[in-house]
Parts: structure tokens; C-alpha cells; sequence
């Protein structure tokens, strides 16, 4: 997650929607670092950084902070715009979710930012009927419904306007 943020607007950020052979989705947790007691769960990803483009942001950061290079990456499902507090300012992102599909499960981040580091407490797959059953907090809002829909029709033809996200 760089911390850089254009001038021009939101930081764009890249996102994965990652599953295995059996559909379930790799989860990071987080937490506020200034408050360990509100944490959530969120989808790999982050900023572009130089002049990567989507795509490439989506897969270096997916390797960053998992470990996971043997992907396939699929199309873009969704678009969103969120703005939230977090380590002490507030971020604003247009974020755009890929889909990708691995058979490798293991995770073993190497590329975390310090940030990451102080608020990344690790990683889970999990089955759409586990999401659906969550009781903890999980970004993008919805993310279960919209699993499901995936799974069920599968990648929309052109990706999904979400509803903006402000925390």
C-alpha cells in the first residue's frame, strides 16, 4: 500500500479477487495501527507506483504481500471509490478489482511496507459460505453478495460501478 496519493484525485489502486481451485478467496486482516482493537479483513492490493499500469500493480502487489506469483489474471470486475481513515490521515482511492484464479494456496509475504508491517496481521482463504457467515468487518461492503454473484454468472461483461465506500 503506497503511501503516495496523486495531486490530480484519488490514489488509484489496484485490487485482487484471488481463488483457488475450489472458490475460495485469500483474505488479508488488518488493523488500525494507532487502535489494534478495530481490524478488518480486505482484498490484496494497493497503489500504482511509476508508470506501472493496473494490471502490473495488481500482480506485483499481489506477489508483495502473499508470496503468490502463479497467477492468471482475469478481467476487471469492479470499480469503487472509498475514503477512510487510516494511520492517522485520510485516504481516498479509486480502486479497480481483478479477478485472478491460482492453484498456489501458501502465503509468505516478502514486500511489505512498513505501514503493512505494523497493521497486516496475516492472510486467509475463505469459502463463500464462510464470507457469508462473517461477523467481522469486510471490504469492499458486501463482498460476500458479490462473490456469490461471480460464482454463480460469472465475470460481468464490462466491470461494476460499486457504490462508493466512505468511512
Amino acid at each position: 500500500m503506497s503511501a503516495d496519493r496523486p495531486a490530480d484525485g484519488p490514489r488509484k489502486v489496484s485490487r485482487v479477487i484471488l481463488l483457488d481451485p475450489a472458490d475460495r478467496i485469500l483474505l488479508l486482516h488488518g488493523f488500525e495501527p494507532d487502535d489494534p482493537e478495530v481490524s478488518w479483513w480486505f482484498t490484496p492490493g494497493g497503489g500504482l507506483e511509476g508508470g506501472e499500469s493496473r494490471a502490473q500493480a495488481a500482480l506485483r502487489e499481489l506477489a508483495e504481500e502473499t508470496g503468490i506469483t502463479e497467477v492468471e489474471l482475469g478481467p476487471v470486475l469492479w470499480h469503487r471509490y472509498c475514503s477512510f481513515p487510516f494511520a492517522g490521515r485520510r485516504w481516498e482511492q479509486d480502486e479497480w478489482y481483478y479477478l485472478a484464479r491460482t492453484a498456489q494456496t501458501r502465503t509468505e509475504p516478502h514486500g511489505l511496507t512498513e505501514l503493512e508491517q505494523r497493521s497486516v496481521t496475516g492472510a486467509r482463504w475463505w469459502t463463500p459460505e464462510e464470507l457469508l457467515a462473517a461477523r467481522e468487518t469486510v471490504y469492499p461492503n458486501r463482498l460476500a453478495e458479490l462473490l456469490r454473484t461471480l460464482l454463480e454468472d460469472g465475470p460481468p461483461a464490462t466491470p461494476v460501478r460499486l457504490a462508493p465506500e466512505i468511512v
